[in-house]
């Protein structure tokens, strides 16, 4: 080969190379462009179905908080003729029934609201038992309706379901306003 033949196929190739790195690089920058722009789509996407997920979370919660408070709880269990055994059997089931029935909201709420809703829980368990406990079991449950109801009617300061339903109602509200990053 002559060095007129190699200075030919230089002549060509050195403009193609060129032309293939710059084609190359603008094709990068544009992939890279379109990947970050659906990556934030995505993640848009991703954090309006987590601020529902969370704000559904927040609705199940107060639900579970208002139903297993007494007030709620014992005109929706209580039937005449139980005796004050069958009464606390059956409170106790429904709140342990209704609360794992919640179980997986954790996953969408705070410690601290998680553990408000679980001293809800245990609060009334702990309530209910320690008043039955007082009477005859086979006394009829009027009786044990009787002290719940006195207990919540004159408890001093905050019951552990109306901490429980600040802090719900608080953190629903950061939810709303700054979204899922809260």
């Amino acid at each position: 080969m002559t060095m007129n033949t190699i200075l030919e196929i230089l002549k060509y190739t050195i403009p193609a190379v060129v032309v293939l790195i710059a084609c190359n690089m603008l094709v990068g920058k544009f992939l890279n462009s379109e990947l970050r722009r659906k990556k934030v789509a995505m993640l848009k996407d991703n954090q309006d179905i987590t601020v529902r997920l969370r704000l559904q979370a927040y609705e199940r919660l107060i639900l579970f908080v208002e139903r297993v408070h007494p007030r709620q709880l014992i005109p929706r269990v209580y039937q005449s003729g139980m005796t004050v055994a069958e009464l606390q059997s059956i409170l106790v089931y429904t709140i342990k029934s209704e609360f794992e029935h919640n179980l997986s909201q954790q996953l969408y709420v705070s410690r601290q609201v998680w553990g408000a809703v679980l001293g809800v829980k245990e609060h009334e368990i702990n309530m209910i038992n320690n008043m039955a406990q007082q009477l005859d079991p086979n006394a009829s449950a009027k009786e044990l309706h009787k002290r719940v109801v006195d207990y919540v009617m004159t408890v001093d300061g905050e019951i552990p379901t109306d901490v429980a339903l600040n802090l719900l109602n608080e953190e629903a509200k950061e939810v709303l306003t700054y979204g899922a990053g809260s």
